[in-house]
């Protein structure tokens, strides 16, 4: 046999990319204790926490804003399967965490989506688990944002628009108010 045979199988490893955004990022520099040169490794059974007390927080935020401890993320494999995923909890008893839309205050967790929006005050943080499947460790990679990730977005109101095809706007904008007929009349 040859060395390349009786080789171990290489693991990938499950990565979750993290893109930070904050308004004054630029002045404030809240990231400077942040790496975003390489991936780092963090063991599966370590809780991967986010605040400004770097004495126990793993990733350090430099803002008086930020709770000692916002965040936590715990790497677990789901019951029955071979699959993993993340658990994120609100450790802020102050300021409320939000995930895609869903609020979390104090203590309340949930299984972070594969590819989600996190928020708390001006930070907005775009997670994105890459997959993999070795056991003992997870890797996280870090990545700054030069523009917002969620863009406030100017969108229509929706209507219901009748079974004749016909908006209500339409008529608006004819300067005719919408009359209600019976079908038999059609």
């Amino acid at each position: 046999m040859t060395s390349f045979e009786e080789a171990e199988t290489e693991e990938t490893v499950t990565c979750l990319h993290l893109t930070f955004y904050h308004p004054g990022q630029d002045e404030k520099m809240m990231f400077r204790c942040l790496n975003f040169c390489r991936r780092d490794q963090v063991r599966a059974d370590d809780t991967a926490k986010f605040g400004r007390d770097s004495s126990v927080c793993r990733y350090s935020l430099v803002d008086t804003r930020v709770s000692r401890i916002q965040f936590s993320l715990q790497f677990y494999r789901k019951l029955h399967t071979s699959e993993y995923g993340f658990e994120i909890k609100n450790l802020s008893k102050k300021t409320k965490l939000t995930v895609n839309q869903t609020e979390l205050g104090y203590l309340n967790k949930i299984d972070l989506p594969w590819k989600c929006i996190i928020c708390f005050g001006d930070y907005q943080i775009l997670a994105e688990i890459q997959e993999g499947d070795a056991v003992d460790y997870f890797e996280t990679h870090l990545h700054l944002a030069e523009a917002p990730i969620l863009q406030e977005k100017c969108l229509p109101s929706l209507q219901p628009v009748p079974e004749n095809g016909i908006s209500p706007s339409f008529f608006l904008s004819q300067g005719k108010s919408p009359t209600e007929i019976d079908e038999n009349d059609l």
